[in-house]
């Protein structure tokens, strides 16, 4: 399957546009508000070649394959085009890692932050400059979740949003910020959840900072923490930054945007390397009970916490993996990754 097969390039403002999404020239546009439509509610897309390639995460794979850091990134090809899924803790590890993998990142004009940490947003601005003097357009428009600029208050008060001092330089270049608090299809068959519901009881985030309600200051549950969702007719493929809304509880929540669909993939982080066993079982058993069949645990998912996952979805070395730096999941192939995980 050739994911880089030329395909015609798509208007993203009609697309959008068209989603019910607001887009502006630059600034900061309200996306989705108005809302795009579930794919259970539209006309299906499906995603026919997919590639997600590993571009930071905490494990470097091999010797000359880039470095890890804690952090994350992920290029995802679809259908001949490109978006990059957060941009890692360091500001050029992206950069670096994929030159090292000779990546080509410089036709991404579309980026997806997950949510507000320094550990995926911090590369943003480097990859903006690097390619925008030979492609304006390069880097030029960032998918967010509703919230994602709200302070995050430490014990003394101080902010600790990792776009605080992004947010204003990254608008002086040019580029837009598109806020969604409703499912959007970015792209065809590939749709970002923003915030995600959170009936079941996963915690998975770290504890010690704050936002501010009407009357008080309340705990920071990241409430703008999304992922990507992808329609293939292989089944539905999920990737996440830290999967802070809980990572069942996002496997719900893409049934709903991408109805009657296995669970074919997971990608990326899930937040419990300090989590309890049983809640490591817990969440075990309901991948299993959605049949998941890949699962490449990057991030701060923990090592430990993806050989209990890989137990208990009965899945094995080929299919769950501890994701590297250049490791990959291709549609109709499956996972590669660095020597050190296989």
């Amino acid at each position: 399957m050739d994911i880089h097969k030329p395909k015609p390039k798509p208007n993203w403002r009609a697309f959008l546009k068209e989603a019910g999404a607001i887009v502006l020239g630059v600034g900061i546009a309200l996306g989705a508000a108005s809302g795009a439509a579930h794919a259970a509610d539209a006309q299906r897309h499906e995603v026919q070649a997919l590639k997600i390639t590993v571009l930071v995460t905490n494990l470097a794979g091999n010797a000359k394959g880039g470095d890890g850091e804690w952090g994350y990134s992920a290029l995802v090809e679809a259908d001949g085009r490109k978006i990059l899924y957060d941009t890692g803790s360091s500001a050029d590890m992206v950069l670096k890692n994929a030159r090292a993998l000779h990546v080509d990142l410089s036709d991404v004009e579309e980026v997806i932050l997950s949510h507000n940490h320094w550990d995926h947003v911090a590369g943003l601005m480097t990859l903006r400059r690097e390619f925008a003097a030979a492609n304006p357009k390069a880097f030029s428009r960032v998918h967010v979740a509703a919230r994602i600029f709200e302070p995050r208050l430490d014990a003394a008060g101080q902010d600790q949003n990792g776009l605080r001092d992004i947010r204003a330089a990254y608008l002086a270049t040019g580029g837009s910020f598109i806020v969604h608090d409703k499912p959007a299809e970015l792209l065809p068959g590939l749709w970002l959840t923003g915030p995600v519901p959170r009936p079941n009881p996963e915690k998975n985030w770290s504890p010690g900072l704050s936002l501010r309600s009407a009357n008080a200051l309340i705990e920071d549950n990241v409430p703008e923490d999304s992922a990507l969702v992808i329609d293939t007719g292989e089944g539905t493929v999920i990737l996440t930054g830290c999967g802070h809304a809980g990572i069942i509880n996002i496997a719900e929540y893409a049934r709903t945007i991408v109805a009657g669909k296995a669970l074919l993939a997971v990608m990326g982080g899930v937040h419990l390397f300090a989590a309890p066993d049983q809640t490591v079982q817990w969440t075990g058993a309901r991948l299993k009970d959605f049949g998941i069949k890949t699962f490449l645990a990057g991030h701060c998912t923990g090592i430990e916490a993806t050989y209990i996952l890989r137990k208990a979805t009965n899945l094995d070395r080929k299919t769950a993996l501890v994701s590297t730096v250049g490791s990959s999941f291709t549609l109709g192939r499956g996972i590669v990754t660095g020597a050190l995980a296989q």
